[in-house]
């Protein structure tokens, strides 16, 4: 059986419910919003994984976390992504730089991509940039809007970041649906 599958940092409920609130305040821009319940930093997509992929993946991740402790993330903007992109394929909110955040997803993916499992798997071929997804652009409709609205905004959230977990994405009609295969707690 195969699992579509990626690393990610869940958000507390209150860090999710104020990110989220930023589909209010742009409802005429031609937008799929993320769900609440879905908004997460990703560190690594890793695509569809055989049972065997899934647990050598969920080894790799404990080893890997086994090493970290805890630590904070801030956002710092609500912009269009990626940036230099035109049209943009995104609204995001923009992860202050972290090096603590681009170890973690540097020692993930140099751990995983080495696993014999995983021979056939290659790695994304652009630097990591750390963002959470708010809604997707619907770019038909975004350019039929003639001069682009300006959404950047300053922000100023900030969690602690306790725990990494392996999710599983099912692409339904309506949206994915994540299933959190394990949630792996920082030091």
């Amino acid at each position: 059986m195969l699992h579509r599958v990626f690393i990610a940092i869940n958000l507390p409920g209150d860090i999710k419910e104020k990110l989220f609130n930023f589909s209010n305040k742009y409802p005429n821009l031609p937008v799929r919003w993320v769900k609440r319940e879905n908004i997460h930093i990703t560190l690594s997509f890793l695509g569809n994984l055989d049972d065997n992929q899934l647990l050598d993946t969920m080894e790799i991740v404990r080893k890997v976390i086994s090493s970290y402790n805890s630590f904070s993330v801030k956002f710092s903007k609500v912009n269009y992504g990626p940036i230099g992109k035109n049209p943009p394929r995104m609204i995001w909110a923009e992860v202050e730089e972290n090096k603590e955040l681009a170890r973690l997803h540097t020692d993930l993916e140099d751990e995983l991509f080495n696993l014999s499992s995983y021979q056939y798997k290659t790695k994304e071929n652009r630097a990591f940039s750390a963002h959470i997804t708010l809604g997707r652009i619907k770019s038909f409709k975004f350019r039929k809007l003639g001069q682009r609205p300006e959404i950047g905004e300053d922000i100023n959230i900030s969690f602690q970041v306790n725990s990494i977990d392996v999710i599983e994405s099912n692409l339904k009609k309506t949206g994915p649906e994540y299933t959190i295969l394990e949630s792996i707690s920082l030091i």
